[in-house]
């Protein structure tokens, strides 16, 4: 089915009818197993072992890992929340989708408590790591009797605004998240795990250890640094009841890093439920060893007074007590630093990801102006946003001072209020979308026809009841948070009366006839097979769609413009967006521009949008579906136009049967081009290549005679022999002679230049 809508303008449209834009509502996904989509979220979530169990003690003392591991069993549940959020099929982003549920104002303020939560999740991670790095210093010149040592708070801070002025760089650039390199730091984290456990629970029975203290009021530290507010307040019958909410308040941190499961969800392949089951089910199990066993071997085996100045460099000080030599404990304490610098620095890395994906879908649901998404005039990514997501973080670490503490009070107060509207978002949308789900969270019950959920109403009570008490246990979070909330509140209210009183009039841009099919097809653009496809993206560089505008001729071949939308890994991330999303000002401005490319050399182009997680898989896969013939592309800014190439190449190799062959042209600014097949196809050949196999024809056919020797033959040998040296497990010197031979090619076509 087909659905048209109009965009209005002030300037007169340049056509008596609007020209049609193609919104394709089918993302073309490339999808992940669930061992990857786990490893994506255990990339954030796991981040949290380095610094929960430390904190949770520093407040309510010794009984505090069984607040982590409460936490830990309660974050299954939570997770139900998101599986089931995912399992409902509702259109919108983050904004539009709690609007339906809560309204408005509730809307707004959910999106500013995430935003404070992902705004500070890049600060904590950093000064977490760079505490860990200063410890592992001073414990290795300490060992080596050198008096060196490096003030903990001072470095972390500058090493945690060094990584992320690095990641500010590559979001700037556009780099992609990379699930083989989540993947890969799974598996080292692994190795670290296994061998810290192993090496715990061995120290523990040497040493005779015990468990910690159990939970008990008596036991529950609550002193006026945990208790806050509430700091000699008589709560009477409450007191048992509020003493565990408190722990739990203080120990939250443990599940920070929930919400990533709903950011991987669209990518997960098929069965998508059982896999995001599957995926929840490792991440618990993972989490729930790591995370809560830190903590309970921390307790049972660092002293007690040693462990003080171990809360903020938890593992650190753990290797440093384990039993064995100390150089074997320094080592492996380096071991753990490592591993802790590449996932607490991921995290930096996923907060800004995060904070720019939900501020574009703000943006796109009209609540934030569109100034805020207009593109890096040189990478086309969405620079505005990130700027003042980093600007903001930065300025937060320089106001901590590098203490882990000061930001975790601050933390969890996005942390739990995330949690704590996403509950109350899918609880009411259980009353307001009452259909058919693939997945309910358990314990529903049925009183006269009307469904009851007691376990997500239950879970939803859980983590409002450890919010408000939060409230008051962290008088400067509180402070903090709600000042941040009231600001960005502010800031979204004020903007989305702007954008509204605005409307949708844009100067200088076309009318646009925007059509929806599920599909991208030839017919559904309106275009013959064999077309040329040429995807944009960013209004200042549109030389290559220029370049092919001056060489095509329309009764030959048509000219499809396409857009891809890269769907991002953000909140709300398992809800697909609508068709005025995925087609906005800045869709209509970039567009504007081709039109008037066209126009101005008498030539008509088809318009479409399609959205994808993956740029390159996108791109060739509409090119699959709308049967072009070739693709043409500007110069990448962050690649070579080799690399560029190859990326493209290996996108292709992913395509599903039958994969098309594809002209692929790339075009630099200056107007020159570079041409690549994708898809098999007969090397091109030089002249020296060409004698050289025919000499070597020559040589053999000589030799072999009277065997019949053709010139394929000779490449077909040396190919097999290739292949026979790999078989034999001589890969390294292949690739070493391989190289050698690329290095003698350069430079003998340096000297000829």
């Amino acid at each position: 089915m087909e659905s048209d809508a109009s965009q209005r303008t002030s300037a007169p449209a340049r056509a008596i009818t609007a020209p049609r834009v193609l919104v394709a509502t089918t993302a073309m996904l490339t999808f992940i197993s669930f061992w990857r989509a786990a490893a994506i979220v255990l990339n954030d979530l796991a981040s949290s072992a380095y610094y929960a169990g430390g904190e949770a003690e520093g407040f309510v003392g010794k009984t505090a890992p069984w607040f982590i591991l409460a936490i830990m069993l309660f974050s299954y549940a939570v997770r139900a929340v998101y599986v089931e959020s995912c399992s409902m099929f509702v259109r919108g982003g983050v904004y539009r989708v709690v609007k339906e549920a809560l309204g408005g104002t509730l809307a707004k303020f959910s999106v500013s408590a995430l935003m404070f939560d992902y705004i500070l999740t890049g600060p904590i991670s950093g000064v977490a790591a760079g505490q860990y790095l200063a410890g592992l210093w001073n414990e290795t010149f300490a060992y080596f009797h050198i008096h060196l040592p490096l003030p903990e708070g001072g470095t972390a801070a500058v090493f945690a605004i060094a990584v992320t002025l690095y990641f500010w760089w590559q979001n700037i650039k556009g780099i992609p998240e990379s699930s083989d390199k989540a993947l890969k730091i799974m598996q080292l984290t692994t190795v670290m795990v296994v061998l810290l456990i192993g090496w715990c629970g061995y120290t523990a029975w040497v040493r005779h250890a015990h468990l910690p203290q159990m939970p008990s009021p008596q036991n529950i530290r609550l002193d006026k640094n945990s208790l806050g507010w509430l700091y000699g307040v008589n709560l009477g019958g409450l007191f048992g009841l509020v003493a565990v909410l408190v722990g739990l308040g203080h120990s939250v941190l443990a599940m920070s890093g929930e919400e990533s499961l709903a950011q991987v969800y669209r990518e997960i392949e098929h069965p998508k439920l059982p896999n995001l089951k599957k995926a929840g089910l490792v991440i618990f199990i993972y989490s729930l060893l790591f995370t809560s066993l830190v903590s309970i071997f921390a307790v049972m085996i660092i002293p007690d007074n040693d462990r003080q100045k171990f809360l903020e460099n938890l593992i650190g000080g753990l290797a440093m007590n384990l039993e064995g030599p100390f150089l074997l404990r320094l080592l492996f304490h380096g071991f753990v630093v490592v591993v802790g610098t590449l996932i607490l620095s991921g995290a930096v890395n996923t907060a800004i990801v995060g904070s720019n994906g939900v501020l574009n879908r703000v943006s796109e649901d009209g609540v934030l102006a569109d100034w805020f998404r207009q593109p890096h005039r040189r990478f086309g990514t969405s620079s505005r946003i990130i700027n003042i997501v980093v600007a903001l973080q930065i300025l937060t670490i320089v106001i901590s001072r590098g203490n882990v503490t000061f930001l975790a009070n601050l933390y969890a107060f996005g942390v739990i209020w995330s949690f704590a509207m996403k509950g109350l978002a899918v609880l009411v949308l259980r009353y307001t979308h009452p259909g058919e789900r693939e997945y309910r969270v358990p314990l529903n019950l049925k009183l006269g026809g009307v469904e009851i959920p007691v376990g997500l109403g239950l879970i939803t009570l859980g983590l409002l009841a450890i919010a408000v008490v939060n409230l008051f246990t962290k008088p400067n979070a509180t402070i903090a948070g709600l000042v941040f909330s009231v600001l960005l509140f502010s800031i979204f209210t004020i903007s989305e009366k702007i954008v509204h009183q605005r409307g949708t009039v844009h100067v200088e841009m076309d009318q646009f006839n925007v059509a929806t099919r599920e599909e991208l097809s030839p017919q559904s653009v309106g275009a013959r097979p064999g077309n040329v496809l040429v995807p944009v993206s960013n209004y200042h560089a549109l030389y290559h769609l220029a370049a092919v505008l001056d060489r095509v001729k329309p009764t030959r071949r048509d000219v499809v413009v396409l857009h891809v939308r890269v769907l991002r890994r953000a909140a709300s991330g398992e809800h697909e967006l609508e068709a005025e999303q995925l087609f906005g000002s800045i869709e209509q401005h970039l567009f504007s521009q081709a039109l008037a490319l066209s126009e101005k050399r008498g030539k008509s182009i088809r318009l479409a949008v399609v959205a994808a997680n993956d740029l390159w898989d996108g791109m060739l896969r509409a090119g699959q579906s709308l049967e072009s013939a070739t693709i043409v592309l500007g110069h990448s800014s962050k690649w070579t136009t080799a690399e560029q190439a190859r990326q493209i190449g290996l996108a292709w190799e992913r395509l599903p049967d039958p994969r098309p062959q594809f002209n692929l042209e790339i075009f630099a600014p200056g107007g020159q081009k570079e041409f690549f097949l994708l898809g098999p196809h007969a090397p091109h050949l030089t002249a020296n290549e060409v004698k050289l196999v025919h000499q070597l024809w020559l040589q053999f056919s000589e030799q072999l005679a009277p065997e019949e020797l053709h010139h394929h033959d000779v490449v077909h040998f040396a190919l097999d022999e290739v292949v026979q040296e790999l078989a034999e497990g001589k890969g390294d010197e292949v690739l070493a002679r391989l190289r050698a031979h690329i290095e003698k090619n350069k430079a003998r076509r340096a000297q000829q230049s």
